[in-house]
């Protein structure tokens, strides 16, 4: 069973394929992400890792957590679950907190 690892501190030039090959002596690599900013297009500084099996993720984590890539250290850590998210802004929109009468 797959088991998908957080990836932070990434350098911004870091890619998907540096990222993959720095996790490939580990075991075998499911998919590599790079979050990125929607409007820019640019890295937001993290992204995830999905192993193929939990002793290769763990191999990875004890082994390539502090490790440097791209003069950057890297943090390796097991992925948390995605918590759900409200589908809004906040706020009702409209003209404002108040009604006002004239």
């Amino acid at each position: 069973m797959a088991k998908r690892l957080y990836v932070g501190n990434l350098s911004y030039d870091t890619t998907e394929t540096s990222l993959r090959d720095f996790f490939a002596p580990m075991g075998e690599v499911s998919s590599v992400t790079i979050v990125t900013d929607r409007m820019s297009g640019r890295s937001k500084g993290f992204g995830f890792v999905e192993m193929e099996t939990e002793e290769s993720a763990q191999k990875a984590i004890a082994d390539l957590n502090g490790r440097n890539l791209d003069n950057r250290q890297v943090t390796v850590a097991e992925a948390r679950p995605m918590q759900p998210r409200d589908g809004g802004f906040g706020g009702g929109g409209g003209r404002g907190g108040r009604s006002r009468r004239y």
